[in-house]
């Protein structure tokens, strides 16, 4: 990214300092999974620092941010301080009410699942699915859970931030994830660790 772009993404509305610590690394396993002319869904793009960044380092790709609100008007004016060919106009998406604007290969999430009522995951991996091209893939980043257990004391540490903050908030269990990819025709075919007690997971359709 040119420096002026990091310079604009830094004073972005909502700036988020987790996400610019893990986009680098997050857009080394991006350069990995994608190929030249994919379109790109990114639900949850909060400030928009990742859909600037990873669309101004994969020129190559096409990628559509959306949120919803407390998020979704943030987004939409840092968005309008940057001039990216590949990077779209944020759209308003509400993953209970899922209305994609057309299909992808890939939809793209990070630190979402943990901040979302948890009742939300299977209308979000039903809307995902409905999203896809044939073989598309879903990429997800965060904290999870493994058979009910924290990977680390300091993920178990945030859970109870997260619950303070919200009752509806928390550290999901990737086997409901699972679960909820298997209803809808999709299985988890990649799960990497990441830094910061993080994974990334690559569910198929």
């Amino acid at each position: 990214m040119s420096q002026n772009l990091n310079e604009v993404s830094a004073g972005f509305e909502r700036f988020n300092r987790a996400a610019d610590n893990n986009k680098a690394v997050i857009l080394t396993q991006l350069k990995r999974l994608l190929g030249t002319g994919e379109r790109v869904l990114e639900i949850g793009s909060g400030s928009g620092q990742h859909a600037v960044f990873f669309s101004d380092a994969m020129p190559d790709i096409t990628w559509q941010p959306s949120d919803t609100e407390p998020y979704f008007k943030a987004l939409r004016l840092n968005l309008e301080r940057v001039s990216i060919a590949n990077l779209m106009s944020p759209c308003y998406l509400d993953v209970s009410a899922f209305n994609a604007p057309g299909r992808f290969n890939t939809v793209y999430c990070a630190n979402v699942f943990h901040i979302m009522p948890a009742d939300l995951i299977e209308p979000m991996f039903d809307g995902v699915a409905q999203a896809l091209l044939p073989g598309g893939r879903f990429v997800v980043y965060g904290p999870f859970k493994y058979g009910g257990e924290y990977t680390t004391p300091s993920n178990a540490q945030f859970n109870e931030w997260l619950l303070a903050n919200g009752k509806h908030q928390g550290i999901r269990d990737i086997e409901r994830l699972q679960e909820a990819a298997s209803a809808v025709g999709m299985s988890l075919v990649e799960d990497i660790a990441m830094p910061a007690n993080n994974q990334l997971l690559l569910f198929s359709l």
